[in-house]
């Protein structure tokens, strides 16, 4: 196995965001919905270990929900 293959990545879509209070947070339960800032035809964000690599929409097909990636964000070297 090459040294590539050993590398860890997760991999992030961020839909839209919400604030609330921590104890409403605490209160619900399994299959609450949280209402986001961000509507159906808004951008998503995608992230690679919580950095942000690109930007895209969501694309439904069916049962089969994917994100379509519109614009490759530049990338830094450190």
């Amino acid at each position: 196995m090459s040294a590539i293959e050993k590398v860890d990545v997760e991999i992030s879509v961020v839909l839209g965001k919400a604030t609330m209070p921590i104890h409403q947070l605490l209160k619900m339960g399994r299959g609450a919905v949280i209402e986001l800032d961000a509507g159906e035809t808004e951008e998503v964000w995608l992230l690679a270990n919580n950095q942000p690599i690109a930007r895209g929409e969501i694309v439904v097909q069916g049962d089969h929900v994917g994100v379509s990636i519109t614009e490759v964000l530049q990338q830094h070297t450190f």
